[in-house]
């Protein structure tokens, strides 16, 4: 017999406390793979924010490509709506032209024939009449009784009349509208009502 313990069964091994040499390379270990794994989170981080930023610079960029589009077309939608203005002013004044000549025609004219003076100058005033029409204008002038619209009438004055209480009674000015705009009211005189 020896005075050697027996050796212990497979079981009691695995259960063994490791040694201090043991833990140590093992927390060495453990120190090395922890440090490569955050260097390598650590390298991951770096990238995404490095492409983060890259796309930031390329957003900012883009954006200030279309602020600068932006200001570009809106320079170019007003010059536009400027010439637009422009030419439809040079067409009404250049069929005004003819408007103006006919009456320079009527004022030279030294016929003493007053009726051809009058069917010259009512020519002309058709002739003007077109080319309001032809612009959408149209004239203001209510028939005496109608009901007073304040929005295209202007009263000048109450009378006496046997027409109804405030209603019109004559149209002392006609007035001229555009579409729905009322580029002058018409001015109007308006009943008081037969105060007998």
């Amino acid at each position: 017999m020896s005075n050697e313990e027996p050796a212990a069964p497979e079981e009691d091994r695995e259960h063994e406390e490791p040694s201090a040499a043991e833990t140590a390379e093992a927390a060495r270990e453990d120190a090395e793979n922890g440090a490569a794994g955050e260097r390598g989170r650590a390298e991951e981080l770096e990238a995404d924010l490095e492409e983060r930023e890259e796309r930031v610079e390329e957003l900012e960029s883009k954006l200030k490509r279309t602020q600068a589009d932006f200001q570009n077309y809106k320079k170019r939608a007003k010059k536009r709506q400027k010439q637009v203005e422009e030419r439809a002013t040079e067409d009404l004044v250049e069929r005004l032209l003819d408007v103006r000549d006919n009456l320079n025609r009527a004022v030279e004219e030294e016929s003493e024939d007053v009726e051809s003076l009058q069917e010259g100058v009512e020519m002309t005033l058709s002739e003007f009449d077109r080319v309001l029409e032809e612009e959408g204008v149209s004239e203001v002038a209510p028939e005496p009784g109608a009901e007073v619209d304040p929005q295209r009438h202007e009263v000048m004055m109450r009378v006496e009349s046997d027409r109804p209480k405030g209603s019109v009674d004559e149209v002392y000015t006609s007035g001229y509208e555009m579409g729905e705009k009322v580029l002058r009211p018409a001015q109007v005189t308006v009943s008081d009502g037969n105060e007998e």
